[in-house]
């Protein structure tokens, strides 16, 4: 098996285990980070963010940051991406989160338009301030097809211990504030009334997707970080009712998938980004199947606390 080779032969293990790994790394954390998404019907303001990150990236190639592979441009590109989602993704929580209190809880339509504003005015951006940095020198032609399935196997070791590094950032901030969060992602009236801060907790995990979109996007593209916040969280709940369950699942789901993609990758010469994905999707499917089988579609319990 290619994928045997790859990762035991020394010469060709240096080359394709960075990948590997760093893939793992999204998983864990875009699994974790997936069950709150989907628990708090958050999968459109994921998906702006992370098409948010076009902006920032335009930006960083206009200031001349575009394309530089280590050292301090590197970091420097990766902090203005990130500054420009955290904007968007505080955006995106302020424009949906006003507009349904103001309309006592009815305003899912307008702030989906808003969030749709967002997502399409950052990309719109992002690609004027690319055409401009190619038109002023300051990098090649831009790949759109690199920006938005990446090419995890071709990163480097220590583009490995960065996402490894965000993983550890991510999974001990919400650890630390793990009692408050599920209580307020599984209902937030009654949180606000125990004296939980929401504000806070919902800027916490805005804050902690936009950290981890960054870190995917840049590794593995704009599709897969998308779907490594919806998918694997999407499935689990097709096979459980427990929050515990769901979470370990979902985990599961997304471990499984980049293994089970990079795998085809290798044996297949397929696209990693876009094997991973599709392995995502078809838990999803077999999980919806399941459940249709069953008589039940999405579980109630997640029905409740993500209406909320």
């Amino acid at each position: 098996m290619k994928t045997i080779e790859y990762l035991s032969d020394p010469g060709l293990r240096s080359i394709f285990l960075p990948g590997v790994l760093a893939g793992l790394a999204i998983a864990l954390f875009g699994g974790v980070l997936s069950v709150f998404v989907v628990m708090k019907r958050l999968a459109f303001i994921g998906q702006g963010i992370s098409h948010a990150a076009f902006g920032g990236i335009g930006v960083a190639y206009v200031l001349g940051f575009g394309g530089a592979a280590a050292g301090a441009a590197f970091s420097a590109q990766l902090g203005i991406v990130f500054l420009f989602c955290l904007f968007a993704a505080l955006q995106i929580g302020f424009l949906s989160s006003s507009e349904s209190g103001r309309r006592g809880g009815k305003g899912n339509a307008q702030a989906d338009t808003a969030i749709g504003i967002v997502l399409v005015a950052s990309m719109g951006l992002g690609s004027l301030l690319l055409h401009i940095a190619e038109k002023n020198g300051r990098v090649a032609t831009v790949s759109w097809e690199s920006l938005l399935f990446g090419s995890i196997v071709s990163v480097s070791e220590a583009d490995a211990w960065a996402s490894g590094a965000v993983a550890v950032i991510i999974l001990g901030g919400l650890f630390l504030v793990r009692r408050p969060l599920t209580f307020w992602a599984f209902d937030e009236p009654a949180a606000a009334a125990f004296g939980v801060n929401v504000g806070l907790m919902r800027l916490v995990l805005l804050v902690m997707l936009a950290l981890a979109t960054v870190t995917a996007m840049k590794l593995a593209g704009v599709v897969l970080a998308t779907a490594m916040l919806v998918l694997p969280a999407a499935a689990a709940v097709q096979f459980s009712q427990r929050a515990g369950r769901v979470a370990a699942l979902s985990v599961a789901f997304a471990v499984a998938a980049v293994v089970t993609g990079m795998m085809l990758s290798f044996e297949l010469d397929w696209p990693t980004g876009a094997s991973i994905v599709l392995v995502l999707a078809a838990l999803f499917g077999a999980g919806w199947i399941k459940g249709r089988a069953r008589g039940r579609g999405w579980s109630r319990t997640w029905q409740r606390a993500g209406s909320r």
